[in-house]
């Protein structure tokens, strides 16, 4: 492994963005996850880029959600430069986020992407219609992972953004 995995910096913001635009598209604001993070901010300490040879090959960012009243995160975007993916950046970007939301006390992680990939670090898909995203979303999609016993399986009712009190 050549590259470095690292807290996003504030410096970082524009090469996530261009990143996440090449990865995703114009079209990534229309899909539910986007609606969730408008006006939220991605949680402290949950951002993460990979960086090679002083590039930014990847990154990943984490955002509180609501599930019900049960505050839990949101993955994503995950995003991998195009040339670079398949060496291993994006899954060993979501292990360090992983393991930073369970150090920092999170019982749960919910993301929309395909279980085959998702799978590799712990995603399983959730049980149809106990989730309710804000707009279309297919339910063989929407994956989940404990990071504490049992935090998963309680979940139940609409998902949320987790805005802060103003």
């Amino acid at each position: 492994m050549a590259w470095q995995i690292r807290p996003e910096r504030p410096e970082d913001a524009p090469l996530v963005e261009a990143l996440n635009a090449e990865a995703f598209g114009p079209g990534r604001y229309a899909k539910s996850a986007y609606r969730l993070r408008e006006g939220v901010r991605a949680e402290a300490g949950l951002s993460f880029v990979a960086v090679e040879d002083g590039t930014l090959r990847g990154s990943v960012r984490f955002w509180p959600v609501l599930i019900g009243d049960t505050r839990v995160l949101l993955l994503g975007p995950l995003a991998v430069q195009g040339d670079q993916r398949g060496r291993g950046i994006g899954i060993d970007l979501m292990r360090t986020g992983i393991e930073a939301a369970r150090h920092a006390g999170w019982g749960a992680i919910v993301l929309v992407g395909d279980e085959p990939y998702y799978a590799r670090v712990g995603f399983a898909r959730i049980t149809p219609g106990r989730l309710t995203f804000p707009g279309p979303v297919d339910p063989a999609r929407l994956l989940g992972l404990s990071l504490q016993p049992d935090a998963l399986s309680v979940l139940d009712g609409p998902v949320t953004p987790a805005r802060e009190p103003k």
